[in-house]
């Protein structure tokens, strides 16, 4: 039985990974900062170690296969930074895999990261990638577009009354569900794929985003444009008068919204199902 090691399992898409990859017959070794988060990890083994501290992952991967890495942080909440985490800390797994023997590694990436590279998480991602790429390491780069989760904040705006987008709103993306996503990762990866730029069934527009937000809702579509040098504005702004934590995920989506984000398009999950999943568990 091949044996698959999930970075970041804890998180949204490393819970599907473990998922998919177990269900695919492997067995699926999950590495946790904290054995008192497993409980609910569709895995064979936890491995309990910090990435941020290369000592504590010595002989973690004897045995291992392959490393899928979905590790790296979006809120910045303890004090560590994205060349903390996104860089330092993969490239110490990226060294303990080199040392065990693993056979390949698989990182999830940002898609345009190469039109991003001012912005701190993909900066930090991106140098990760530069150093895989380098190493003797077989490798899989999966730039997902964004996930479902990150289209919460359409759905938000419209429940307060009006969406507010920058533009004039024809700028595409294809969300994907963790599901889908780590579906498209594990057979990216049996297939050897260098490089995959994915994204979720549906390309739609930030219009189509509103217009379904409202839609979920049954109530009226009211939608107001602002000219794009507001969203400039706003990066700029952002980045003087407010925390590392809060400027840092906000730069990244505000950097990602002026461009478009459609990955090749693979799944079947659908967000309008998933937006009207979120409205029936909002009314209970």
């Amino acid at each position: 039985m091949k044996h698959v090691m999930i970075a970041g399992a804890t998180g949204y898409l490393g819970q599907f990974l473990c998922a998919e990859y177990q269900r695919r017959g492997w067995h699926v070794s999950a590495l946790v900062r904290s054995a008192k988060t497993d409980a609910s990890l569709p895995a064979d083994a936890i491995v309990t170690a910090e990435a941020t501290e290369p000592e504590t992952l010595k002989g973690v991967m004897q045995g291992v296969d392959l490393v899928v890495s979905a590790l790296g942080i979006t809120r910045q909440t303890d004090g560590l930074s994205y060349w903390d985490v996104d860089f330092q800390a993969n490239l110490n797994l990226l060294q303990e895999a080199l040392a065990s023997g693993v056979q390949h590694f698989a990182y999830v990436h940002v898609l345009n990261a190469d039109r991003m590279a001012d912005v701190p998480l993909v900066a930090a991602k991106s140098a990760f990638v530069h150093a895989l790429q380098a190493s003797t390491l077989g490798s899989t780069i999966i730039a997902p577009s964004g996930y479902f989760s990150d289209m919460e904040d359409f759905l938000k705006m419209a429940r307060n009354g009006r969406v507010w987008l920058f533009g004039d709103g024809q700028l595409q993306i294809n969300p994907i569900h963790g599901a889908d996503l780590a579906s498209a990762i594990y057979d990216a990866v049996d297939r050897k794929e260098t490089w995959l730029d994915v994204g979720g069934p549906d390309i739609l527009t930030h219009r189509d985003l509103a217009k379904l937000s409202f839609d979920t809702l049954g109530a009226q579509n009211r939608v107001t444009f602002l000219p794009d040098i507001f969203r400039r504005i706003a990066l700029r702004v952002l980045l003087r008068i407010t925390p590392r934590h809060v400027a840092g995920p906000a730069q990244f989506f505000l950097t990602a919204f002026g461009m478009h984000m459609a990955g090749r398009p693979v799944g079947t999950h659908h967000l309008a199902e998933y937006f009207q999943d979120l409205n029936s568990r909002h009314a209970e």
